[in-house]
């Protein structure tokens, strides 16, 4: 496995890092025993970088982790952790609270739940609007010298925003979709993460499985699956999105590869400052995403691809109305 390091004083990282999302929480049911055997996959394949959040699933995805990693050793792997967001009892979304006595709180609960004594990169994973970034980097910072956390990073946040965080902490890295149809962090966001040394971990790389060269009209998704609700997989936008997909799949036979894999390698291509998230729930899924890491497209081909997709040619915003408002990345 080829190694990337998370910005320029940042921990040395598996070229591809495994999002553990969807194990648990956002894409419908999920089988714990495939789970589990897709996370030793990885790790055996030598992906280094899990990452998850403490809301996903309302701590089951930690768990989940803290099982599969028994036994393994600890510097073989880094844990990525996202907290802040708040959920009821039947999983609705609350808002975000990065107060710095929360900070320290999900913490200690994500540690228990992980198993571990610290976190490698520790995120909020939005801007909570009603506090400070100053305030949470501290938090954070506090964190890092007691040892509880090695590496500070960002989730979808704006260009201001990451200024002052990084004027606190040095952030390791920021956590933002980007993906051949979610470029928006091409205009500023990531010249300004090059100029701070910042590195990318890109989620999303196949939107969800809109990119993937699986999905097709027909599939079912059942309501815990965020794609029921998500714009980009309804109706007319789907069509027109499946449609691009279509394009992709001639350039990708051609080549002798999957979709997925033509996908993923792009975001690779982007630099070597940017690492993407592949949220693989299964053996065959995972293998697929493997493939892309050896990949090298050439100029004609990356050519091929900005034709077929060019910058703005998906229908449909990447999340709902109210989940675009959240998003300091997309205002700040």
């Amino acid at each position: 496995m080829q190694l990337r390091t998370l910005g320029r004083n940042g921990p040395k990282v598996s070229a591809i890092g495994l999002g553990c999302m969807g194990m648990s929480d956002m894409y419908g049911a999920s089988d714990r025993v495939e789970s589990i055997a897709t996370l030793h996959a990885a790790l055996d394949a030598g992906i280094t970088l899990l990452d998850t959040g403490d809301f996903y699933g309302m701590g089951h995805n930690e768990m989940l982790l803290g099982e599969a990693l028994a036994g393994r050793s600890r510097d073989s792997y880094q844990l990525s952790v996202k907290f802040g967001a708040q959920r009821g009892p039947d999983g609705s979304w609350l808002g975000y609270d990065a107060r710095p006595a929360a900070v320290k709180t999900a913490l200690a609960y994500s540690l228990k739940r992980l198993r571990t004594d610290y976190i490698d990169i520790y995120r909020p994973a939005r801007l909570d609007p009603n506090v400070p970034i100053e305030d949470t980097a501290g938090a954070i910072a506090d964190l890092v010298k007691a040892g509880y956390v090695r590496a500070f990073g960002l989730s979808e946040m704006g260009v201001a925003t990451i200024r002052r965080a990084q004027a606190v902490l040095p952030v390791a890295d920021l956590q933002i979709e980007y993906s051949l149809i979610s470029r928006g962090i091409e205009a500023a966001i990531l010249p300004a993460c090059r100029d701070l040394g910042i590195g990318i971990t890109a989620y999303g790389v196949l939107s969800r499985g809109l990119i993937s060269g699986h999905w097709s009209p027909q599939r079912s998704t059942d309501a815990r699956d965020f794609r029921t609700h998500s714009p980009r997989f309804q109706g007319p936008n789907l069509d027109h999105n499946l449609a691009l997909v279509e394009q992709l799949r001639a350039i990708a036979e051609a080549r002798g590869i999957s979709v997925a894999q033509l996908a993923i390698a792009w975001v690779l291509a982007r630099g070597d400052d940017i690492v993407p998230l592949i949220g693989a729930r299964t053996h065959a899924r995972l293998r697929e995403a493997l493939g892309a890491v050896d990949v090298t497209l050439s100029a004609d081909e990356l050519a091929a691809i900005e034709r077929a997709v060019p910058p703005g040619a998906a229908a449909g915003e990447r999340y709902s109305t109210q989940g675009m408002a959240s998003l300091d990345s997309e205002h700040g």
